[in-house]
Formats: structure tokens, C-alpha cells, sequence
């Protein structure tokens, strides 16, 4: 894992960040390659994963941690050849009654993609 997906991984207490107050993406982790590279990001609420797996049965970027046995991604900023398997990943996570902890979010707009229950791009964490 790269440093910039370490620091997109570390949205605990430590990150300074007051989760009450995150709002967009962008509040989350650091800023992670060039946007033109890698124009989305991925925001993984990990403590509410129960690992199912059915990310890593659809995505190559995610995988099956065989200590916590959650899924996890390999990168938490991709870029258009891997947004379709990503999406896919979001779609199929069964987490928080089938809304999904996985999130795929447009870097350049900073809205969510993926799973989007509010149908209007704002982010559906529940920290």
C-alpha cells in the first residue's frame, strides 16, 4: 500500500479529523496522486465491514484480509480502467442492509458514484 493510500486508510480519531464534521470526500485522508492519474477515490467505512467478500469476488482491487477477515482495497485511489469493477464492488457489498460500506467517489466533483442511496452524489458514510 502506497503512502498515499496509508493516509487515505487512517480516518480514526488520530487523522485530526472530527467525524461529525466530514461532509464531502475530500475531508477524508490525504490528497492522494495527481487527479488527471487517479480521478477517483475510494472511502471504505472498514468498522462496519462484516466480510462477506463479495467485493473481492468482483473486484481485482479488493481482497480478503486473512488476519481481520474483512475485505480491503489494494488502492483507495484508481483510475478509469478500474472505476467499473469499484462501482461493482459498492453495488454488491451487502454491509448496512445492502447500502454498502464500500463508497467510489469523483475526485473531480468530489460526489459519490457508488452507491449513492440519496441519488444526489452527497456521501453516505455513517461515522
Amino acid at each position: 500500500m502506497s503512502d498515499a493510500d496509508e493516509t487515505a486508510a487512517d480516518t480514526d480519531a488520530n487523522d485530526g479529523t472530527d467525524r461529525d464534521e466530514i461532509v464531502r470526500a475530500s475531508d477524508i485522508g490525504g490528497e492522494g496522486p495527481p487527479v488527471d492519474e487517479k480521478p477517483y477515490k475510494i472511502v471504505f467505512e472498514a468498522n462496519k465491514c462484516f466480510g462477506a467478500g463479495k467485493c473481492a469476488e468482483v473486484a481485482d482491487n479488493w481482497v480478503m484480509d486473512i488476519q481481520s477477515g474483512m475485505g480491503k482495497p489494494r488502492s483507495y485511489y484508481i483510475g478509469e480502467d478500474e472505476l467499473d469493477e469499484n462501482i461493482r464492488a459498492a453495488e454488491v457489498c451487502p454491509a448496512k442492509k445492502d447500502q454498502g460500506v464500500i463508497h467510489v467517489v469523483d475526485r473531480r466533483t468530489d460526489e459519490e458514484i457508488a452507491p449513492d442511496p440519496h441519488g444526489d452524489g452527497t456521501l453516505s458514510v455513517d461515522w
